[in-house]
C-alpha cells in the first residue's frame, strides 16, 4: 500500500528577481514498511524533497498524497497537525532541549498532541527502553554522548507511533563507529515494519536501506532496489 504518492511535483523559489528550480518534475511512490535512502550532491534538490515529504513545505506544482490525503495545498496549521501525528523526525543536530532530561524531550510530541501526563510518561519510557536508554532517562543532553543524544531523538520520533520516520543525515555529527550503531538501530526499527526515509550523502549509510533514490538537478536520476524487503512486511 502506498503511504506516499507524489505526482509531477516541482518547487520554485524566488530569490530576488531570479527563479530557482529546486525540484523540476518528481513522481514517486513509497509503500508502507519501505526503507528508502535519498542521496544527491549539494544543490541537487534532496533537502527540498525531504522538506516536502515531511510536510515542512508544499510544492509549487503537482500533487502529494500522504496516507491517501492530499497535503499539497494545506496551510501551515494543517501541515503542523499532519507532522505531529504522522511523521517522526530525526535530525543531524539532534534538536533536543538542553535544559530538559531525556524523558521530557521524548514526551514533547505527546504534549503537543494533548496526551495525558501518565500516558505520556509511560509511552516515553517505553520508547527510551526501545532504544536502549532506560537507564539514562533523567540525564540532560550535555550528560549524554552524541550517540545517546541521537537515540533520544529516535525515541522521540517513535513515541507518537508515526506513519513514517524521516531521518536527515542522522549520523552526520557522529564518529563512524557510533554512526554504525545508530544505523543498526534503524535496521532494527525497519525490521519491525516501520517506514523509514533517510536523507544522506554517505554511500555506506545509504546502503543500509532497501531502496536508494538518487537526485540530481531537481530530478530523480536513479531509483534502485538494493535489498529485498523482509517477508514479514509483505
Amino acid at each position: 500500500m502506498n503511504i506516499i504518492n507524489i505526482e509531477h511535483i516541482a518547487k520554485i523559489y524566488q530569490v530576488g528577481s531570479e527563479e530557482v528550480h529546486a525540484l523540476a518534475d518528481v513522481s514517486l511512490k513509497i509503500d508502507k514498511g519501505e526503507y528508502v535512502a535519498i542521496m544527491g550532491p549539494s544543490g541537487s534538490g534532496k533537502s527540498t524533497l525531504m522538506n516536502i515529504l515531511g510536510c515542512l513545505d508544499t510544492p509549487t506544482k503537482g500533487i502529494y498524497n500522504f496516507n491517501k490525503v492530499n497535503v499539497s495545498q494545506m496551510n501551515d496549521n494543517e501541515l503542523a497537525k499532519v507532522r505531529n501525528k504522522e511523521i517522526g523526525f530525526v535530525f543531524q543536530t539532534f534538536n533536543l532541549l538542553p535544559r530538559s532530561d531525556a524523558l521530557h524531550n521524548v514526551e514533547l510530541p505527546l504534549i503537543y498532541a494533548g496526551i495525558s501526563s501518565a500516558e505520556r510518561k509511560e509511552r516515553s519510557k517505553e520508547a527510551l527502553d526501545h532504544v536502549g536508554l532506560s537507564d539514562r532517562m533523567h540525564h540532560k543532553p550535555n550528560e549524554l554522548s552524541g550517540g545517546q543524544r541521537q537515540r533520544v531523538a529516535i525515541a522521540r520520533a517513535l513515541v507518537t507511533k508515526p506513519s513514517i520516520i524521516l531521518a536527515d543525515e542522522p549520523t552526520g555529527n557522529l564518529d563512524t563507529k557510533t554512526g554504525e550503531d545508530i544505523m543498526a538501530l534503524f535496521n532494527e526499527i525497519s525490521g519491525q515494519g516501520n517506514t523509514i526515509i533517510l536523507v544522506t550523502h554517505e554511500e555506506y549509510i545509504a546502503e543500509h536501506a532497501e531502496r536508494i533514490l538518487r537526485i540530481r538537478d531537481g530530478l530523480i536520476e536513479k531509483d534502485e532496489y538494493v535489498k529485498k524487503r523482509f517477508m514479514s512486511r509483505i
